[in-house]
């Protein structure tokens, strides 16, 4: 529930600084520029080299793959048919492909379903959702941001991207039994702390509420595949193949999760359509509290 309060807070503390006319106009480009090279790559060294691999989990890494690459596929299709502009469409494959399956998602598992359940959501999220911001993610970010780019100048990007590179690391640290620990755990603890407070006032900083009617139909596109498409999809088709219950409800939960706050940033960063990037997070998780109610007394 801290959390949860956390999140709300520094959201209100990112509307009320938005009014302080000193502040630098862009002063959350700042914000987003620390979070990708300083709280992000410090989860990565923390968290993935614990990881525990097993193959009887996979069908939960696969839950966010999925949802990200229906999203890939869904957004340029029917915003073809709309008339979106390549700003908005690499947007919503963004924040929409994208679910809060660790801040907002863990605290929720661990509510509902008890501590045990929260090595599964770890699996969905390191594996699934953290790999594709850090890989994919910068990936789409460019593509749609600049249009057509080299293959090489891509890859830079993708491999000169500071969580990506965190990432790599930490996997190679992992396989040498390695993990965080002493002061260095310590330190890196500390500065990952820092992203949510962070990544949430930037969110706040750019969320103009009395512009929301100009993407309104952006706004309930993306959020109706977020909340809504995106959990139907998994719940349908691992109904289907018939994984273990423990499992699917964990799947279909996190798949019902807000769009994920790095995900905003990263398409803010880029400069895809920021202020719709900072209302899918900012309409995006209160109204998730609702959504989350609903897949929870379907399952």
């Amino acid at each position: 529930m801290t959390n949860i309060i956390l999140l709300l807070v520094c959201l209100l503390i990112g509307l009320l600084l938005g009014r302080v006319k000193g502040l630098p106009k862009d002063a959350h480009i700042a914000l987003n520029t620390v979070i990708l090279y300083v709280p992000l790559p410090a989860i990565a060294l923390l968290t993935i080299p614990l990881l525990e691999w097993n193959l009887s989990l996979v069908s939960l890494v696969l839950v966010p793959w999925i949802i990200f690459g229906v999203s890939f596929l869904f957004f340029p299709f029917i915003g073809s048919k709309l008339g979106w502009s390549k700003a908005v469409i690499g947007c919503l494959i963004l924040t929409a492909g994208l679910g809060n399956t660790a801040f907002v998602g863990f605290p929720v598992i661990e509510a509902l379903f008890g501590k045990e359940a929260l090595k599964y959501a770890v699996f969905l999220d390191q594996p699934g959702t953290f790999l594709i911001v850090s890989s994919f993610g910068i990936w789409v970010a460019a593509l749609y941001s600049t249009g057509k780019l080299p293959k090489r100048e891509l890859l830079k990007r993708v491999l000169l991207f500071p969580p990506f590179i965190a990432f790599v690391l930490a996997l190679l640290l992992g396989g040498m039994s390695w993990k965080a620990d002493g002061e260095l755990k310590v330190i890196l603890e500390k500065l990952a702390a820092i992203l949510t407070p962070m990544a949430l006032i930037s969110v706040g900083l750019q969320l103009k509420w009395n512009e929301i009617r100009s993407d309104v139909n952006y706004l309930i596109a993306g959020l109706g595949y977020k909340l809504f498409l995106s959990p139907a999809l998994i719940y349908g088709l691992y109904w289907l193949v018939g994984i273990p219950y423990e499992m699917f409800r964990i799947a279909v939960m996190e798949a019902a999760m807000a769009p994920m706050i790095t995900a905003s940033i990263l398409a803010a960063s880029h400069n895809l359509h920021p202020r719709l990037a900072g209302m899918m997070v900012g309409v995006g998780v209160p109204l998730s509290f609702l959504t989350l109610g609903i897949w929870y007394y379907l399952l």
